[in-house]
């Protein structure tokens, strides 16, 4: 998969406390890629340039395809798929500070908008983001927040969304860049050291910061997350735990199967046996 995230860094908060543009991503899916279920404190927007494939949310799966426009509010835990034979190619804009919602109707989790009426100017706003993270002319971060702030109201005359004030503080800025570069990378080996230098920060600062932002350690969320995606493994994969365990980042096995014990109370052999037998015994509907 080829993915290139450009951050927004050391940019001071919107007069006002309005909607900041935190970074943007530019990606095409590659044969080696596979996602898995995560969750930003932030708002993306994530626009399909080209190609086919589909939207998970915890709950349901959407197929989504060119032109159309995903608006994942903050806290949902969602990851994309795409079809090999046609993958998808799409740019995302991470955005704190709102919430996105169709006129008349209650906030979502998500919301799925088909833009090919408007692909021409969306695709225009959307690659002058690319352009200016991608060359950092002077100033560019500054072009890219007044981009945002245009692009947002474009974007609601068109699809008819109303923009509100996200319900949730905006996290800390190092701590959130902390928690996407784990988000991201939780299947490397990751340290402390390594995650305050993505953040900027001395390690102590991030760990104190962190577990007041989140009620949570970075190397425990970075256990956890891991976690979360041996669960989604067994459960769906004939992997031994041996492959599980190292694909997900543990050093071991015996480390995957202790942290995974601790976490849930049962080991991996138990868990992947009552996740299949409770998928064996779903009553069919007719």
């Amino acid at each position: 998969m080829s993915n290139i995230r450009y951050e927004l860094l050391n940019t001071p908060p919107c007069p006002g406390g309005g909607p900041q543009l935190l970074y943007v991503t530019s990606a095409q899916y590659g044969p080696d890629w596979q996602g898995s279920m995560h969750a930003h404190t932030c708002t993306e927007l994530f626009y399909c340039v080209r190609g086919i494939g589909e939207f998970r949310l915890t709950d349901r799966a959407q197929p989504v395809g060119s032109d159309d426009l995903i608006i994942v509010n903050p806290h949902v835990e969602h990851t994309e798929t795409s079809f090999s034979s046609n993958p998808l190619e799409y740019i995302v804009l991470g955005v704190s500070g709102l919430n996105f919602h169709l006129v008349g109707t209650e906030t979502s989790p998500c919301t799925v908008l088909n833009c090919r009426q408007h692909r021409s100017e969306i695709l225009f706003y959307l690659r002058e983001f690319v352009r200016e993270a991608e060359n950092t002319p002077p100033n560019w971060q500054d072009v890219c927040q007044h981009l945002l702030d245009v692009f947002l109201i474009k974007l609601s005359r068109q699809a008819a969304l109303r923009i509100h004030p996200a319900a949730a503080h905006r996290a800390n800025s190092e701590c959130a860049a902390a928690r996407r570069y784990i988000d991201e990378h939780f299947t490397e080996p990751l340290s402390l050291d390594t995650l305050a230098e993505v953040a900027h920060v001395n390690k102590y600062h991030l760990a104190h910061t962190f577990q007041k932002e989140y009620g949570i350690s970075p190397i425990s969320y970075l256990i956890m997350r891991r976690i979360r995606e041996g669960r989604h493994m067994l459960e769906s994969t004939s992997y031994s735990l041996s492959q599980i365990a190292h694909s997900i980042g543990f050093s071991s096995p015996s480390y995957f199967s202790q942290s995974f014990r601790k976490a849930e109370g049962i080991s991996p052999a138990e868990y992947r046996k009552r996740a299949r037998a409770s998928q064996t015994t779903v009553p069919v509907q007719t």
